[in-house]
């Protein structure tokens, strides 16, 4: 038999879990309390019981979501044994995500809501900054220069490649790839690279 500790734990996850699909679905401001409620299965003043605000909720559950993607994103990047092998694997396992689907409208959603709430944008800006710390370690133990600077150059890049795919399907990580190998290819071979076109 739960406690009533449990169930308040399991409310919380169903409204989150409501918050999220919601988000992706309807976009960012027009999600109410009322429209929380009804899917997540409870009445409408247990949300306010357990967030202080819908955009408290909101942003709890964004920033969960976020997080799980990223943290995704470590195990793929440890497979890794080249700065190019990483790029590769980075981009593969993104191949779900075509700019459309649940997760990237939520990142999209949420991106677009940081710029007015900067408590959001806190919340957002420090996922992206663990990211990048990992990344800019992965590279510096992978002997790229400047590991910090190409962090944040190779996120962004991968931020914008999941953007834009919303704008343009066919844009692949086939077509990505070898620009962002460019990059991480050490200066003695990026001319070589260039020239085979990898």
């Amino acid at each position: 038999m739960s406690t009533a500790a449990e169930q308040g734990r399991a409310v919380r996850r169903r409204l989150l879990r409501a918050a999220a699909e919601l988000i992706a679905e309807r976009g960012w401001r027009a999600v109410s309390t009322r429209v929380l409620a009804e899917r997540a299965g409870v009445a409408p003043g247990v949300v306010h019981y357990h967030f202080t605000s819908v955009q408290a909720l909101l942003t709890e559950a964004a920033i969960g979501a976020m997080r799980d993607v990223v943290d995704g994103l470590g195990p793929v990047l440890d497979r890794a044994r080249t700065p190019a092998e990483a790029v590769d694997l980075l981009l593969a396992s993104l191949d779900d995500y075509t700019g459309n689907d649940p997760a990237s409208l939520l990142f999209t959603e949420a991106y677009l809501a940081a710029t007015r709430d900067a408590e959001l944008r806190q919340a957002v800006g420090g996922v992206v900054v663990d990211f990048r710390r990992k990344l800019a370690g992965w590279l510096g133990e992978h002997g790229v220069r400047t590991p910090e600077e190409t962090a944040a150059v190779l996120a962004a890049a991968i931020d914008g490649f999941l953007l834009h795919r919303a704008l343009e399907p066919s844009l692949s990580a086939a077509t990505v790839a070898p620009v962002l190998r460019r990059i991480l290819a050490p200066p003695q071979f990026r001319g070589r690279t260039q020239r085979k076109g990898r």
